[in-house]
């Protein structure tokens, strides 16, 4: 198997041998197509955006907890560190982890949660499903093309960041069985066929699993800063508890917030190699040859071990009750679903109170397509510019402490 510095493995996506972007584009001289989709990322809007967007908690509650931004850099860090360790292409696993929490609204889940409501009557809300939006027509920089014009291998890992959305006869599975496909990625897929029958890439599955991973550590750390819960109510988690208790032994007089730090950084050093582990073990049972052989496996080939999925279903199950679901969280979230809520229907009935390139080409009788392009607006807000639009649309705006 692969080690630092090793040549690619077999597997690993070759950025030569991609399936190219939707619009054709010269090759650039210097950096490889998934680089360069790395660097599309970064420099999009969308991307700046997610600074000032929710993961836990509102950004005005504190400068050291995770927005969107911090918590895609930590994935993406992650997401390196398996490629490099599995000989896999860094930079392919760099833009899935870039990209995929572009499409979240304001507000993070609870404004998911709200625009789904708002758009129930027109296929919902998935931000899975926006994100390819996203890449593929919001972001209008580019001279030739709306969109980032992605590699397929980013746009497929990005859209199967769970997983395959269908089985081969094209039915949804999983999480789209009852609802069927979102409409964004049912229509992108009839012009440019992501496969999505397909598990993705070894380095779209590493951008997934190291979604994971950054986010049962920082979300501990969040929730331990912001006196959720204290240290020691983690000690009978499974790989936390063991964790706590090496460091007691090592450094029985270390200050409180060292201690969390330390577990924090063993947390993400462990799991990350419980992966690398996991995943050697699977990519030798397969044997696969090639990237091709990696999606036709009929199953992920990166991933945790047994023993430490189990631990990541306790941390989760851990954190639901304590800090997703925590009074205060619930409140704030609540009064922040009203404000996307308030936002959609005032915009609904009042379009001329949209920014004038948001009206263009909108007509007036297509009330499908207002509704959507009202949502698109509102999910690329961030947290402040959405409360200052409520501001100034109806004068007031919640406190959201």
């Amino acid at each position: 198997m692969a080690i630092p510095g090793s040549a690619p493995a077999p597997y690993a996506s070759d950025p030569a041998k991609s399936r190219g972007r939707r619009f054709d584009e010269s090759p650039s001289a210097t950096r490889s197509d998934f680089r360069r989709d790395c660097d599309r990322i970064i420099h999009s809007a969308a991307f700046r955006r997610l600074a000032y967007k929710t993961q836990v908690f509102v950004f005005h509650e504190g400068d050291h907890f995770r927005t969107r931004l911090t918590h895609t850099l930590e994935v993406t860090q992650v997401a390196r560190s398996i490629a490099r360790a599995l000989g896999l292409d860094e930079d392919l696993a760099e833009a899935s982890a870039l990209g995929h929490d572009l499409g979240h609204p304001p507000f993070g889940h609870a404004g998911e949660r709200a625009l789904d409501q708002c758009l129930g009557l027109f296929g919902g809300f998935d931000h899975n499903a926006h994100t390819l939006h996203v890449v593929t027509s919001l972001e209008r920089r580019y001279a030739d093309f709306d969109g980032l014009n992605l590699t397929w291998d980013t746009l497929e890992g990005l859209v199967k960041h769970n997983g395959p959305l269908t089985d081969r006869d094209g039915r949804p599975v999983a999480r789209y069985r009852e609802g069927g496909l979102p409409r964004v990625i049912a229509e992108y897929s009839r012009v440019h066929d992501l496969d999505l029958w397909s598990w993705p890439s070894a380095e779209a599955q590493a951008g997934a699993i190291s979604d994971d991973i950054a986010y049962d550590a920082h979300d501990i750390d969040d929730g331990l800063r912001a006196g959720m819960f204290e240290i020691g109510d983690l000690a009978d988690l499974p790989l936390i508890g063991d964790i706590l208790r090496d460091i007691a032994r090592e450094h029985p007089r270390l200050d409180p917030g060292r201690r969390a730090h330390e577990l924090i950084r063993r947390v993400l050093t462990r799991m990350i190699e419980d992966v690398i582990g996991e995943s050697r073990r699977r990519l030798e049972a397969l044997a696969p040859r090639s990237a091709a052989d990696i999606r036709n496996a009929g199953a992920p080939v990166i991933g945790f071990s047994a023993a430490f999925a189990e631990a990541d279903k306790a941390i989760k199950a851990f954190l639901y009750p304590r800090l997703y679901r925590h009074v205060r969280i619930m409140r704030i979230m609540g009064e922040a679903e009203a404000v996307v809520r308030r936002l959609f229907e005032r915009l609904v009935q009042a379009p001329a109170d949209l920014p004038p390139e948001w009206l263009a080409g909108l007509e007036p009788e297509d009330a499908v397509g207002r509704a959507l392009r009202i949502a698109d607006y509102i999910a690329g807000m961030t947290d402040r510019y959405a409360i200052g639009e409520h501001a100034r649309l109806f004068g007031w705006t919640p406190e959201l402490k």
